[in-house]
């Protein structure tokens, strides 16, 4: 009895613990709600939006509270991969009538750190080559690691010299895979070789064999914006999808088609607008972008980061790519 008064006094006279905040996890039974949306709730009707048609979408939500937050996103058919900004992997299949079904959730099983706090999770990009391996950008670590497929373990990472200095909220925000096996990276607020340009590396190969091996260039968005995420179109072109923040229009968000033969050792590549993102259309805090082929239809699917804050919404739109 002596020694249990003597363990119960340790817990009342102790302090809290006062580090850093552990990191929400995502809980083993998975809850997630399909919600419609119109691309404008005073005209339903419309679906143009520049060089984009909208087909239609959706806001997730759930009650788990490490839910949303996503950043980066791949898409097979019906069945969709989500990444969120601190690890959390949220996958599901959703069907033409925008039913979902086979919800599950997993964290990340290794990267930066220990996992304790979302400073040493920061996943915010994603690629994917056809025999299924994975590579994510972590952000504040700057650092890209490779997992097996299923994200089911990690496979290696390096820290790209070319990365090293860039800050810890601006880093590999947007990560992609070509099709010819080379990798892209565009820092999210890492000026580049211009006044308003952001940074680019290439990579001639697997960035994790081959940290060293590919050129610097620059990107240019739309005045004001960063790129938050890009993709390879099927005719080789990328899409990237650029965002901005300010308290007069919130979160507003661009579109912009870049040549791949204007990604060159030294060079500016500017983006070309197709779509933008704001009142009174749907705009949000989009960070994720993924290319299907339907058909003969190129399809993009955007996805918001809700920050995990009730005044946004996870959003998860689907377009068809008219130019």
């Amino acid at each position: 009895m002596r020694v249990f008064l003597s363990v119960l006094m340790c817990l009342f006279l102790l302090p809290s613990w006062s580090g850093d905040e552990r990191l929400a996890l995502l809980p083993r039974e998975a809850v997630i709600e399909a919600h419609p949306v119109a691309l404008d709730w005073r005209d339903p009707a419309q679906v143009k939006l520049g060089g984009l048609t909208f087909l239609g979408g959706v806001y997730l939500t759930s009650p788990a509270r490490a839910f949303g937050g996503f950043s980066a996103m791949l898409v097979e058919g019906e069945r969709f991969t989500l990444l969120s900004d601190g690890g959390g992997i949220v996958r599901f299949r959703l069907d033409s009538q925008w039913r979902l079904s086979e919800p599950s959730f997993a964290e990340l099983p290794d990267g930066p750190g220990r996992g304790w706090n979302k400073e040493e999770r920061d996943s915010e990009s994603l690629t994917r080559d056809p025999a299924g391996r994975l590579w994510v950008g972590f952000e504040r670590a700057n650092q890209i690691w490779r997992y097996a497929p299923g994200l089911a373990r990690a496979e290696a990472h390096a820290a790209p010299p070319a990365m090293a200095k860039w800050p810890v909220n601006g880093g590999a925000e947007s990560l992609v895979r070509l099709r010819d096996g080379s990798f892209i990276v565009l820092a999210e607020d890492v000026r580049g070789s211009r006044a308003g340009t952001k940074r680019g590396l290439w990579f001639a190969g697997d960035p994790v064999l081959q940290p060293r091996r590919g050129f610097r260039f620059s990107y240019r968005p739309p005045e004001g914006y960063k790129p938050t995420d890009m993709a390879e179109l099927p005719d080789g072109r990328l899409v990237v999808l650029n965002r901005r923040a300010s308290l007069a229009a919130a979160f507003t968000a661009v579109v912009t088609i870049v040549d791949r033969g204007a990604v060159r050792p030294g060079r500016v590549a500017a983006g070309r607008e197709i779509a933008r993102f704001a009142a009174p259309v749907l705009h949000d805090n989009f960070e994720a972008v993924a290319v299907v082929q339907e058909g003969d239809a190129t399809i993009l699917w955007i996805a918001s980061d809700d920050n995990q804050l009730r005044l946004q919404r996870s959003l998860l739109l689907k377009f068809r790519l008219d130019v």
